[in-house]
């Protein structure tokens, strides 16, 4: 499957009670309640592209169906005559790419965030001329050919890798694969330059993309307070704040993380700046290693807590919480008085509201007062669709303590 023309397109509609008005405002979304799933559209192959009509038969652009997912449509495209074809997905990525080639001036960033960037479950992270997607939605995974395509008809990349793991396909009903699609897959870590730092990516066996894009906004605040402070880099990953930090001449970073490949790249980056010296990994569980610092002595000018979703879904948002604000309890005794405490968020399902005051009670029951000093968020390579909220996962708060 290549392409698809409004007139070989199978029809499905909504039902009468169903929100039209919030999709033809710009709602990407269909839930399943709100479709007549009839045996036909039931029997629809995951991933098929469709033109959705309202209750009243008027059609109201093109979608992709998957009857296996609760999000039963994702609109592509407003126009009902749309062709999803190469030349559609060049258009796309265009687009994307001209917003990303002013903010930065090295091709290394999230070149498409999903549904922000009109790619309804589509994630693409450029690392120079090699690209990483995750298809999460069916219909990128059927279109694969042509988005591969156009993509490097748009961008150059000589090297593109499909990372298919993670929750969303699975909750689309996917397999989880990881191949090269185009070109051939690096023999050693990709170097990636930020923010003064060199990150080494693993983008075949690393996690999501092999890098994290988003914090880029985050880590150059954390940066700078960092100039002679001694840093905690907790849950590292590979090296995110403290690697930016030692680029600002932070005096000494401690980096702690429970994945020994991860800490071994943070090693590789922090070599490759020269800066190994003043650069020390721990590995370890966060919530033994934090313990175990307050029980040697420990403090730190800037202690960051950078951990995993907590709270992914909406029945893990109170054991999320809780997590969020013993993170918060036991980092707050080792930041020194007038020190930082950077805590971070990437769980949809707690908003910013809840996760700061998870935070307050886990600093107050520290023992520790503070002020907020700087709430962050994803980097502007991570648009937000207004329409949903779920597209701003990440939050970053900064306290003084």
């Amino acid at each position: 499957m290549t392409e698809h023309t409004s007139s070989a397109m199978p029809v499905v509609r909504l039902i009468p009670k169903a929100e039209a008005r919030a999709i033809r405002h710009g709602f990407p979304w269909v839930f399943a309640n709100e479709l007549v799933t009839d045996r036909r559209t039931s029997n629809l192959t995951p991933g098929t592209i469709a033109q959705l009509e309202d209750a009243a038969r008027t059609p109201m652009g093109v979608v992709t169906v998957n009857p296996a997912s609760k999000i039963i449509c994702r609109m592509l495209d407003q126009d009902p005559a749309a062709v999803i074809d190469q030349a559609w997905f060049v258009a796309k990525l265009q687009r994307a790419l001209a917003h990303r080639a002013r903010l930065y001036d090295a091709p290394f960033y999230r070149l498409v965030h999903a549904e922000a960037d009109g790619l309804p479950g589509v994630i693409i992270d450029r690392f120079g001329d090699l690209a990483v997607i995750q298809p999460n939605a069916a219909w990128a995974d059927l279109l694969i050919a042509p988005l591969v395509a156009a993509l490097q008809e748009v961008t150059g990349v000589t090297t593109v890798i499909m990372n298919g793991t993670g929750r969303a396909r699975t909750l689309e009903g996917l397999e989880e694969k990881t191949e090269v699609l185009v070109g051939t897959a690096p023999d050693a870590p990709v170097q990636v330059p930020m923010n003064g730092a060199i990150y080494m990516a693993d983008v075949m066996g690393g996690q999501k993309t092999g890098l994290f894009f988003d914090q880029r906004p985050n880590h150059a605040f954390a940066a700078s307070l960092s100039k002679d402070a001694r840093v905690l880099d907790m849950f590292s990953h590979v090296g995110g704040f403290g690697l930016a930090a030692l680029a600002a001449d932070a005096a000494s970073v401690l980096a702690v993380d429970g994945s020994a490949p991860a800490l071994e790249l943070a090693e590789q980056g922090a070599a490759a700046m020269g800066v190994s010296d003043r650069f020390i990994t721990r590995k370890g569980d966060a919530f033994d290693v934090l313990t175990a610092l307050a029980d040697e002595g420990e403090t730190f000018d800037v202690v960051v807590c950078d951990p995993p979703a907590f709270a992914p879904s909406k029945p893990t948002l109170e054991a999320g919480l809780r997590a969020y604000e013993r993170i918060a309890r036991l980092a707050a005794p080792l930041v020194a008085d007038g020190g930082y405490l950077i805590l971070c968020s990437c769980s949809h399902a707690a908003d910013l509201t809840k996760f700061r005051n998870a935070s307050a009670r886990g600093i107050g029951r520290g023992g520790r007062r503070g002020q907020i000093i700087q709430t962050g968020f994803a980097g502007p390579d991570h648009p937000l669709l207004p329409h949903l909220a779920e597209s701003g996962y990440l939050k970053a708060l900064t306290f003084r303590l």
